[in-house]
């Protein structure tokens, strides 16, 4: 492997002990040209997925258990495959308001079938993953995440810029599809990410506030759109409040790096508490909550129902306190505005 490839690990993948791109940055990170950034027209860029049947075929196959299980390893060639998380389910609702700074969901509800690990896999040829969720949409095969899950800052057709073998799993748990595995047709971001990366970077766009991305998924091989099989989470564009009570979810997985952590990726976790916004970059906000890398891309969710397990998704994690500052062990969002709008009204009016 040349000196080119082992830095380009190190950069997307090292950063991943602590997050995925974004969550790792120092602390001591300078605040992006934002005023540059925001005076730019909204617009959306697009890239296409799999686009035909043996693509498609070709994903499907690629993801296997141990693949899936082991997705964000630094290392996986000498990385063992984690045991699976088989904390026993609780049927019983969680009480309403109760503050959680990480732990299993057991619960069940919508939530536990329309949330799930996006899968993709690096330039270099390595895996990683992030979280996701099925919102409501015309096309009934929307799906919202991180854009740095799908993308680094560069040209929109640049081969480097944009991860490859995307599949999403709604439901996943320990290397299982429950629902099935689930392939994406086109996706979208802001077009500030084409940015020159030689004057931005990924940190300098996501603290901006456009860290939102939006999939349009395949249908299923019987032809099912994602949202019938799984169901949706509704989806707003409103301003955050402080001190508003958000639940948050994702599949952390930083264990697989770091013997001393607490999640493998095997289960959907949970985090709930008052929201607070993020002392050095303003347009995020964050809960108390322990996820880091994996858990990029999971919804925020206003009005949550622990009793259905159904809310609003209002922002997709983006980073922690390392790089927006504030209390140890936050999790920031990226909350859903207008350029989120602009990508979602793109997203839900594709066919499936």
């Amino acid at each position: 492997m040349g000196t080119t490839s082992v830095r380009r690990r190190t950069l997307y993948r090292g950063l991943a002990i602590t997050g995925t791109l974004l969550l790792g940055a120092a602390t001591t990170a300078v605040l992006p040209p934002t005023a540059a950034l925001a005076a730019q027209p909204k617009s959306v860029t697009t890239h296409p997925g799999a686009t035909t049947a043996g693509e498609r075929s070709r994903i499907d196959t690629y993801w296997t258990p141990t693949r899936m299980k082991l997705a964000g390893a630094m290392i996986p060639e000498i990385t063992p495959v984690p045991e699976d998380d088989n904390t026993p389910d609780d049927p019983r609702p969680l009480p309403a308001g109760t503050p959680d700074p990480g732990a299993t969901w057991t619960h069940g509800g919508a939530v536990g079938r329309n949330v799930g690990r996006l899968f993709f896999t690096f330039s270099d040829g390595y895996d990683g993953s992030c979280t996701a969720t099925v919102v409501s949409g015309a096309n009934h095969s929307t799906v919202v995440t991180a854009a740095h899950c799908l993308r680094g800052v560069g040209p929109a057709a640049g081969d480097d810029t944009w991860n490859h073998n995307f599949y999403f799993v709604p439901g996943y748990r320990n290397g299982t599809k429950p629902l099935g595995g689930f392939t994406v047709k086109a996706m979208a971001t802001s077009s500030r990410w084409d940015a020159d990366p030689a004057t931005v970077t990924s940190d300098d766009v996501a603290v901006a506030g456009y860290d939102a991305a939006f999939l349009v998924a395949n249908p299923a091989a019987d032809g099912r759109r994602i949202a019938d099989i799984t169901g949706s989470q509704r989806i707003a564009f409103t301003k955050p409040a402080e001190g508003e009570f958000i639940h948050t979810f994702g599949y952390p997985k930083d264990k697989l790096n770091d013997p001393s952590a607490a999640y493998t990726g095997n289960r959907l976790i949970h985090c709930a508490g008052p929201v607070r916004q993020s002392p050095v970059a303003p347009l995020l906000w964050g809960e108390g909550c322990d996820m880091a890398s994996g858990a990029s891309g999971g919804p925020h969710l206003s009005g949550f129902d622990t009793r259905t397990g159904t809310g609003t998704v209002v922002g997709v994690t983006s980073t922690t306190e390392d790089l927006a500052g504030g209390q140890p062990d936050t999790l920031y969002a990226t909350r859903l505005g207008d350029n989120a709008h602009v990508l979602y009204d793109w997203a839900r009016t594709r066919p499936a």
